[in-house]
């Protein structure tokens, strides 16, 4: 089905033909119509008009109202203060629009079919290291974007760029082969979970004796030679880390119900092919100059505290590799044999100059141009109660694991006070999906680029701007179609609403807009906004307008059944597009 018209599109269009059939001179005036306290919307155009035309503001108000014929959508216009049009649609206007959203399984958003490809960075986690709070966030916002993207057109590229290559690796298995028992659990059977936990132990190990002993760090760096020669003894003890480490991040994106598929992971050694090509290119266009050594890019607006200008390395002068030209050579695979149009990277903001001369440094080359374009989605980070980045009480960085399970637990006490007739398995179940929803939604409800506090009495409360109050705004309108007999939701456009009602109506029509803009922003907490004051109005609406007790006419029943329909069907979609589930019962 074609995309449904919003009601603000459809002003819109009157007020414009009203524009030009008043003021011709005008040409295609923009009536810069947006929502408004005082009325349904406010049109603001006629004031630059006025301006452009010379002319008196409020006269030409007048006259372009005036000029507006009687229609089905414009119930009352008003001219206020030095111009401004205070516009009002009739009832009948909101429901048939709802109602046309209401028949299209998308609920009208618009889908287009000419979208070109994003390729989206997002949840890179390192092998044989743990993952931490410091992890959720680019998993988290990325999945949404994924969903969002995927759902307005756009064909989308998933790319975990995890951490498995450099001096590390030499450094661990260098440790394996001097201490082959650190790892010896081949007759156990033991989890992902338990078999990164004994990784992320054997590398705090090697790291300890890697700082410690200058001998075992010169064997480390020869294994990292041996490691990028392919010394097969060497790859394979690299690839049983970088096994054990994926069965470890499936379990960890399974717990986040995060859809993570093992195709989409290409790591850092995915593009060690390129790398030398990637500096080839670089410096026969002279894009990149040897110094020192080294090659490198300069920037005239990069400087060091030296006040000297600070060059993105992309070769080291011993003839290493960074990590500029593993990005750089990712960013030549995803245009040169993805097609990407567009490159997001959701990337911790700390790394936002990195990325800034990485991209600047494609554009150079050529990589990047009017056609594809890269952008960082920077994040901010998770804080403590205390306002402090968020660690343990021993300092130590908080595992996700540990943070999630315990927002599990959490959830699952709220849904056993609340539940009546629950089983034990269904609590157990309904309380992953309260708390996993609970983390998500307060991190998705923060705009990306802003720290934010990690309190999980707060995140599970039913009270407020939770996922938990959402949850159980859908479910109690799941529970009225339970007590509504045979009285079933139609559309009744010919009836006159009340304020919660067309307060309701107008704010579920701007559904389709709103996932626009957040896909067009990548900006996934305007959704969550959204969704927020969607639960608020219902909740407004639940208290003022009885569905089934005191029991309304049936017209009246069947429409305020419709309004609920179309409500819960468009929380459950939002919901979905932030990856979040909406329980039926709770």
């Amino acid at each position: 089905m074609a995309s449904v018209p919003s009601l603000a599109s459809t002003v819109q269009q009157r007020l414009a033909e009203g524009l030009s059939a008043a003021l011709p001179e005008a040409g295609s005036a923009d009536p810069l119509l947006r929502r408004s306290d005082r009325a349904d919307f406010q049109a603001n155009g006629i004031l630059a008009l006025a301006k452009q035309l010379k002319g008196n503001p409020r006269e030409l108000a007048t006259k372009v109202v005036d000029g507006i014929p009687a229609n089905d959508v414009l119930k009352e216009i008003e001219v206020s203060g030095p111009g401004f049009l205070n516009i009002t649609v009739t009832d009948e206007a909101i429901i048939r629009t709802l109602a046309a959203r209401a028949a299209d399984d998308r609920l009208g958003v618009p889908f287009a079919k000419d979208a070109g490809t994003t390729v989206i960075d997002y949840a890179q986690p390192n092998v044989a290291k743990e993952m931490h709070v410091g992890h959720l966030r680019s998993a988290v916002i990325g999945a949404a974007m994924v969903e969002i993207l995927e759902f307005t057109g756009e064909k989308v590229v998933r790319r975990h760029h995890i951490g498995d290559w450099g001096t590390q690796f030499g450094m661990l298995i260098q440790y394996l082969e001097e201490h082959p028992h650190e790892l010896d659990h081949k007759d156990a059977q033991v989890s992902g979970e338990e078999a990164m936990s004994n990784l992320d132990r054997l590398y705090k190990a090697a790291r300890k004796f890697f700082d410690s002993d200058e001998e075992f760090k010169t064997r480390a760096r020869r294994r990292v030679v041996d490691l990028q020669a392919g010394d097969p003894q060497t790859l394979a003890m690299w690839q049983k880390f970088v096994d054990e480490s994926k069965i470890y991040f499936f379990s960890v994106f399974e717990k986040l119900d995060m859809d993570i598929r093992d195709p989409d992971i290409v790591g850092e050694s995915g593009y060690n092919d390129m790398l030398t090509e990637t500096c080839r290119i670089l410096e026969e266009s002279g894009v990149a100059v040897r110094s020192n050594g080294a090659l490198c890019v300069f920037f005239d607006d990069v400087k060091g505290p030296d006040g000297n200008p600070t060059p993105l390395i992309v070769q080291k002068s011993d003839g290493g590799f960074g990590y500029a030209a593993t990005d750089l050579s990712a960013i030549r695979d995803r245009v040169q044999n993805l097609k990407a149009t567009s490159l997001l990277y959701v990337v911790d903001a700390r790394q936002s100059l990195h990325f800034k001369m990485v991209f600047e440094t494609a554009r150079r080359a050529g990589w990047l141009n009017e056609d594809v374009k890269a952008v960082q989605l920077a994040f901010g980070t998770v804080l403590g109660k205390d306002g402090k980045p968020f660690k343990t009480r021993e300092g130590e960085t908080v595992r996700l694991v540990d943070l999630l399970d315990e927002a599990i637990d959490r959830a699952a006490s709220v849904v056993r006070e609340k539940a009546r007739d629950l089983t034990e398995d269904e609590i157990a179940e309904r309380g992953a999906q309260v708390g996993i929803g609970a983390v998500k939604y307060a991190d998705l409800s923060t705009s990306a680029a802003r720290d934010y506090k990690f309190d999980l009495d707060q995140m599970v409360s039913l009270n407020g701007d939770t996922s938990v109050y959402l949850q159980y705004a859908y479910a109690r309108i799941k529970s009225i179609f339970g007590k509504a007999g045979e009285r079933t939701p139609l559309a009744h456009p010919e009836l006159e609403l009340a304020p919660a009602e067309r307060a309701l109506g107008l704010h579920l029509d701007q559904f389709g807009e709103t996932v626009a803009e957040a896909a067009a922003e990548y900006a996934p907490h305007k959704l969550a906004a959204y969704l927020y004051q969607l639960a608020s109005l219902y909740t407004t609406f639940y208290d003022q307008c009885p569905v089934i007790k005191p029991e309304p006419p049936q017209e009246v029943a069947e429409n305020r059944l419709f309004i609920c329909d179309l409500t819960a069907r468009t929380l459950h979609q939002g919901m979905a597009l932030l990856g979040i589930r909406t329980p039926e019962r709770l």
